[in-house]
């Protein structure tokens, strides 16, 4: 058996996520990944949970933030295909 590569892995991924599958909420998660953010990234992350807490009453963590990020980016890949705010973004980094 070959190892797979990246792109397999993330082919696997979209292709295994339903477009209408929801971000996990608050639930133990057996899988981890290492994400690394610029300083900025992640004062807008936390800029963000901050408004979310604040303005909208709602208590989450940058995790949660995250997972639901990455559901609302696949669900729009598996909708829009070629077409996708995704695949455009990825395109021009």
């Amino acid at each position: 058996m070959s190892p797979r590569t990246d792109e397999d892995t993330t082919a696997l991924r979209v292709v295994a996520t339903p477009s209408a599958s929801p971000a996990s909420g608050r639930e133990r998660h057996d899988e981890k990944i290492t994400v690394y953010l610029s300083r900025a990234e992640l004062l807008d992350i936390e800029r963000a949970r901050l408004e979310l807490r604040g303005e909208h009453s709602l208590a989450v963590d940058r995790g949660r933030i995250v997972r639901a990020a990455v559901a609302m980016a696949l669900a729009e890949l598996a909708r829009s295909g070629a077409s996708s705010d995704l695949l455009a973004r990825l395109r021009t980094t």
